[in-house]
């Protein structure tokens, strides 16, 4: 098993099921700070890395955890994830549309269900992360003026 222990629990004679309690690692983290001090050394210098290019990019953005992972929010909502794993850090979501109208960047990454994924061997890709946030930014404007739109017609506004 990985990231946690197998306890053994004592049970009731006419109950036949297992029951595993898995100790997970830390994972009610408070700040950004705090998440990415909880990594490894290595993960730590990438995601410092991550955080800043994309505070540069969304510079009145707010820095949040959410889904115990580092966010930034504008306006209320959500723009963009970063999280670090063993192998790699990923960026989120990945929209359809931010996948195609960035196709040639991304082509080198590993892209799945809404993720970016970029190896932690290779240098940190500061311009695309950037671009990718701002992108991010933009799409989350249009999303939310669509749908103040929408709310106008149905009041007849």
């Amino acid at each position: 098993m990985t990231g946690g222990k197998s306890v053994p629990i004592a049970l009731p004679k006419y109950q036949l099921s297992l029951v595993v309690i898995m100790i997970m690692p830390r994972t009610n983290f408070k700040s950004i700070d705090e998440y990415i001090a909880a990594q490894p050394d290595l993960l730590q210098d990438v995601l410092r890395r991550v955080r800043k290019t994309i505070q540069s990019a969304l510079p009145d953005a707010e820095e949040t955890i959410s889904y115990q992972i580092p966010t930034y929010k504008l306006h209320g909502r959500a723009v963009i994830y970063f999280a670090g794993w063993k192998q790699h850090y990923s960026l989120y979501p990945a929209s359809d549309r931010l996948v195609a109208t960035f196709k040639n960047e991304l082509a080198e990454y590993r892209i799945t269900k809404g993720t970016i994924r970029f190896p932690l061997d290779d240098q940190v890709p500061v311009k695309l992360i950037g671009r990718v946030a701002k992108f991010r930014a933009n799409e989350q404007l249009e999303h939310t003026r669509a749908n103040a739109a929408q709310k106008e017609r149905k009041l007849g506004l």
